[in-house]
């Protein structure tokens, strides 16, 4: 391949061998028209793939017809200079100038705008593209000095489209007069407005075409432009169960299988026309002008307009761009409202243009490839003031192509260069780079998860193209001696080639299978060698790695010759095969693999248990507030990997999955470990206190979970959970920052698995497509579920134990008034402040949001559960809805904070139960009975029971309303309990 590349001459443009141009008098034959673009073969187009197959002329034929209709209806601007020589005589010879096109043309003042190449193109000089030289070509439009001394009408830009994209005259004149009948019929639409592909069909009839097989070809290439645009690739996206598109589905099947009649008065043809139009006045509002969108979805309208920009190259130079760009561009311009084109796409797609045509046409034109590196320059402006996602996912394949292509040659630029070709280099060491900045800096979310000045894209690349075809020019010439073993092998497999070459055929007269009896002799004694060997391997190493593939390839060697002597035997050389136990060398390395990777993740599992002991999940000792032992654990996993695919074994991708796997298991311990000890939202929640009759001035022992407890100021008794007095805060805020930061690195190194099986040399497509093996299957989930764990605990930890003298203690204890919640605010906001200030923001959302949720909890549980040293009078609720009026203020920051809408959603229960607070007892009593009775039936009609405690409250839920009753300061609730229930007024 290197060699075939050398010989393509790369950077050396054929135009600077060939000769001078002849003497003006001297006739030359024209040259002939190319009937199909170049096209790389091994280049996929990256702009996508259409659901329906249209050939590369369907394509450019549907584009010229919307080239035609849009340019001929736009207004004309006369040149400041005019060339008015004769054209080519090769135009006449090859697309004859008819009366009919001509007069055609006459009727388009927009395409009668003389063409001249006496100035030259100002796209070309911004390009850095050079007009045709010595020996080249000249363009269709360029006046040719033919020293005939006539002078003939100049060449139109309706002309010069019509032959760049290879359109004969006659389908030239076909479409003007259908354009003009529709033109005709449709007097005050703008073109814009119409979907040409109906009206064509609706205009051009079996008579217009040389005979019915081109008017059936037309019609079917007609109507799966149609269906591309409407159905498959539509640019607002199209419900499948849509009854319109069905019913547009079912007739363009139909009419695909059998030719369809449309006149118009014709059934089908109005039931089509019904279907289509509607469809294609869809609209996802993003056009400021009423446009019909038939051809503006992602991918049609790309590969439509890169049939129109392949247009600016020269027919009869197939490197070249005409001098007449900048004219023909203008015009190509006008199709952007019907294809749904932008400047930031017409740059990609020109990019891409410049750079396949470069690539297809044998790389000898290094000007092309100049052209395409500069306009790399406008699509990185693009890149970072977009944030269309289908742009960017154009963008992305388009990039990756490119990249794919000058890396291919990069990686071992020894082997593709020399001083011959060094200028073809340079230019694609730039386009290479340009397009992985662009990757990488304006479309990895990696990227921007870094600092910029610690990522040098650049740098990198080049880093990586030296250190690779260095290393792969270094292994080429290195005199690296190999073991005994090998070299035996080697030896072995010349003595077989020389024993079936020279001797077996002289001792076939006596033994029919020679040969194969003698590569058995000599497999069975090199095979008492291997097993020796093998025995005595306890670890992989590199020439223990080499001693098995020599044993293996000679294995391969030694049955092929075998089978191949004793293919006329009875048995078909199944003797001798017999004789021949199999070596199992690949079986071998695969074991010291496996014995490899188990050393590799025993000794990882051990350095997370030590590390994870060690670890302070300080904020100080952390960085960027990731703990330093998950930074390391990330490291060691990347310094595995790279390990494990810098061994010399030809089986990295069979063996992916063992390693894949612990290393998965490894990350899923850490994450389990690192959330273990650091309890759950309910390690925080109180037990529920009995219900009893409120009494402001007793004393009320909070029951917690935890075995341990202290005592209050009062005199009180509180437990307190061990896990929150061993794990503040800020350490807990750290945990969830570092499970967060693994899950967030775990896509990354997917990645680079991805690009290390690229660099295998025994890697296949299969490889690649089973993403099973390439990914992370336990340690995600584990690290999502740590974070939630966390997260909840953090915020159960901050409101039920560090809160707690505040909230529980402080809240409404005696009268309302007098003990509100301005002190629990402060000290909230405090502990908001620090979470704030160390969690990552990623996951800041989610955090703040569970410590709301357990503060609106906490409220609750001290409003309905907290014991009888509260009490409220009707009149308290307007307090009650003011305190928790300032604690939702508190999260929502007056929109600086968590979202409004996910205040009220967390706020929703407390703002369901507090008008149960200012509701009347009469009423609430009446309440609790209907709510009682229907929750229990007949059997609650004689008395009443107590309903059970289930902690979801709810106004209509009967043990809500019952503790609601319960601190009711008032004789009435007192008088109900004492007769229903026998509470008793203090525990």
């Amino acid at each position: 391949m290197a060699s075939l590349f050398r010989d393509l001459s790369l950077g050396q443009s054929w135009r600077e061998s060939t000769p001078s141009p002849p003497p003006k008098l001297q006739i030359q034959p024209p040259p002939p028209i190319m009937s199909v673009r170049p096209v790389a073969a091994d280049l996929e187009c990256p702009l996508g793939q259409l659901a329906s197959h249209l050939t590369d002329s369907d394509l450019r034929s549907a584009a010229y017809e919307i080239f035609l209709a849009l340019t001929r209806t736009s207004s004309a601007k006369p040149l400041s200079t005019a060339a008015t020589t004769d054209p080519p005589n090769h135009h006449h010879n090859h697309l004859p100038h008819s009366p009919s096109s001509s007069s055609n043309s006459n009727s388009s003042p927009s395409l009668q705008r003389s063409l001249t190449s006496a100035a030259a193109s100002k796209m070309k000089k911004a390009l850095g593209l050079k007009s045709p030289g010595s020996g080249s070509k000249k363009s269709p439009g360029s006046g040719s000095g033919s020293g005939q001394g006539k002078s003939k009408k100049p060449l139109t830009v309706g002309e010069l489209m019509r032959i760049q994209m290879r359109v004969p005259e006659a389908d030239d004149s076909r479409v003007r007069r259908a354009l003009l009948r529709i033109s005709a019929g449709q007097v005050g639409r703008r073109i814009e407005t119409v979907v040409l592909p109906l009206e064509l069909l609706q205009q051009l009839k079996s008579s217009d075409f040389t005979d019915h097989q081109e008017f059936e070809s037309w019609q079917k290439r007609t109507l799966k432009v149609l269906e591309l645009g409407l159905l498959s690739h539509p640019r607002v996206p199209l419900d499948k169960s849509n009854p319109t598109s069905q019913r547009l589905r079912q007739i363009i099947n139909a009419a695909l299988n059998k030719q369809m009649e449309t006149g118009r008065n014709n059934e089908s043809m109005q039931i089509l026309r019904s279907a289509v139009t509607s469809l294609a006045s869809r609209s996802d509002g993003s056009s400021v002008l009423e446009v019909a969108h038939w051809a503006d979805g992602i991918p049609l309208n790309l590969r439509l307009y890169e049939m129109l920009l392949e247009a600016c190259f020269d027919v009869h130079d197939d490197t070249s761009i005409i001098d007449e760009v900048d004219e023909l561009m203008e015009f190509i311009k006008k199709t952007w409202t019907v294809l749904g084109i932008n400047q930031m796409l017409h740059n990609l797609c020109f990019t891409w243009v410049l750079f396949h045509r470069f690539v297809a046409t044998g790389q000898v034109e290094t000007d092309l490839l100049d052209a395409a590196d500069g306009q790399l320059l406008e699509v990185a402006k693009d890149a970072k003031t977009t944030k269309d996602a289908e742009y960017s996912k154009v963008l992305s394949s388009t990039l990756t192509a490119i990249m794919g292509w000058a890396e291919k040659r990069l990686l071992a630029y020894h082997d593709t260069f020399d001083s011959r070709n060094s200028v073809t280099m340079q230019s694609i060491v730039s386009l290479g780079v340009a397009a992985a900045k662009i990757l990488v800096e304006d479309i990895s979310n990696e990227y921007r998860r870094r600092r910029k000045n610690d990522v040098d894209v650049a740098r990198s690349r080049i880093d990586t193209y030296i250190r690779s075809s260095l290393r792969t020019a270094f292994a080429q010439n290195q005199p690296n001696p190999l073991p005994v073993l090998a070299i035996l092998a080697k030896d072995v497999g010349e003595l077989a080639v020389k024993e079936k070459r020279m001797f077996s055929p002289i001792l076939k007269r006596w033994h029919p299978f020679s040969a194969g009896l003698a590569v058995a002799t000599l497999h069975a004694c090199y095979g008492n060698e291997l097993k020796q060997f093998i025995s005595g391997i306890t670890e992989l190493t590199p020439d223990a790695v080499q001693v098995l593939r020599a044993a293996d390839k000679l294995e391969q060697d030694l049955v092929q010759i075998a089978v191949e002597d004793s293919v006329d035997s009875d048995d078909g050389g199944k003797a001798i095969i017999r004789e021949m136990p199999p070596y199992e060398a690949e079986a071998a390395i695969a074991n010291l693999v496996k014995v490899w990777i188990k050393s590799r993740l025993d000794r990882l599992k051990e350095w997370i248990d030590r590390s994870l002991q060690q670890e302070v999940w300080s904020p100080q000792a952390s960085q960027e507030g990731f703990a330093p032992s998950g930074v390391e654990v990330l490291r060691l996993i990347d310094e595995t990997l790279d390990a494990y695919f810098q061994l010399p074994i030809p089986m990295h991708p069979a063996l992916l999955p063992d390693l894949m796997t612990g290393l998965d298991r490894c990350l899923q311990y850490y994450a389990t470990k690192a959330k273990s000890g650091c309890g759950t939202r309910s390690s925080y929640l109180p037990t529920m206190p009995a219900l009893t009759r409120c009494e402001t001035g007793s004393k009320f022992q909070w029951k917690k979970k935890d075995k341990s407890s202290s005592t209050t100021t009062n005199g009180q008794k509180r437990s307190s959970s061990q896990v929150a007095t061993t794990m503040n805060t800020p350490q807990l805020c750290v945990r969830i920052n570092t499970l967060h930061r693994i899950r967030s690195e775990l896509d990354t190194v997917e990645k680079r698995i991805i690009t290390h099986l690229r660099n295998s040399e025994s890697a296949e497509a299969h490889d690649f497509s089973n993403g099973l093996a390439k990914k992370f299957e336990l340690a995600p989930s584990a690290c999502i579920e740590g974070v939630q764990q966390l997260s909840e605990s953090l915020g159960y930890k901050v409101v039920f134990h560090d809160l707690s003298h505040l909230l529980f203690d402080g809240l409404y204890i005696g009268e309302p008034s007098s003990s509100r919640i301005e002190p629990c605010l402060e000290e909230l906001e405090r502990n908001l402040t620090i979470i704030s200030d160390i969690v990552n923001e990623k996951v800041r959302t989610r955090v703040i949001a569970d410590v709301m949720r357990a503060t609106f909890d906490g409220f609750l549980l001290v409003l309905l559960a907290g014991g009888p040293s509260r009490c409220f009078t009707r009149q308290d609720s307007a307090i009650i809805e003011e305190d928790f009026k300032s604690l939702k203020d508190l999260f929502w920051a007056n929109g600086d904070g968590l979202p409004a809408e996910l205040v009220d959603k967390f706020a929703a229960t407390v703002r369901g139960v507090l008008p149960l607070f200012r509701t009347d007892t009469e009423s609430l009593i009446e309440r609790f009975r209907r709510e009682t009775l229907e929750a229990y039936g007949s059997a609650a009609r004689s008395r009443l029971p107590l309903p059970p405690t289930s902690g979801q409250w709810d106004p209509t839920e009967p043990n809500t309303i019952l503790r609601v009753l319960c601190y009711r300061n008032d004789d009435a609730a007192s008088k109900f309990l004492k007769k229903t229930y026998n509470l008793p007024k203090k525990l």
